[in-house]
């Protein structure tokens, strides 16, 4: 089982869209899970977007990095999913750890009507479970983590 982490600010929107992906598509060979540098709370139009692809993602709890970090939790891969500034305020993980930086517009900066906001938040998904997909296949080589 291969582990891995995906860090955003808030683990609010980007990050527990990826998790919740790989999880989903990892075809049991992944574990995901999600946490942020600054926890928050769930984006209720991130929430909504799955509930349309019939994933209901509203009672994932919020996590903080740090708090897995004083835990002792390893990762194969952590993935940051924010901005590159933000993403360098990721803690480093001991061990083997596969770092990566993956660039998601933030949902939460979405300006316009409910339904622009939702837009965007699904143009997000999108990007995300490709990127996810795509992560799966090649990650499945055992090359990849050597």
């Amino acid at each position: 089982m291969i582990n891995v982490l995906f860090v955003c600010i808030h683990n609010s929107a980007r990050s527990q869209m990826a998790q919740t992906f790989l999880n989903e598509l990892g075809n049991g060979k992944f574990h995901a899970e999600s946490a942020g540098i600054e926890p928050g709370k769930l984006n209720p139009n991130v929430v909504a977007v799955m509930q349309e692809i019939g994933i209901d993602i509203s009672n994932n709890p919020v996590t903080g990095v740090f708090d897995l970090l004083k835990a002792g939790k390893t990762f194969d891969a952590v993935i940051t999913v924010c901005d590159a500034a933000n993403g360098e305020r990721c803690p480093v993980f001991p061990g083997k750890t596969k770092r990566l930086a993956w660039f998601f517009t933030d949902p939460s900066s979405f300006t316009g009507t409910l339904e622009e906001k939702l837009e965007g938040t699904r143009k997000v998904r999108g990007e995300i479970r490709k990127k996810i997909a795509a992560f799966v296949e090649e990650a499945s080589n055992i090359s990849y983590w050597i």
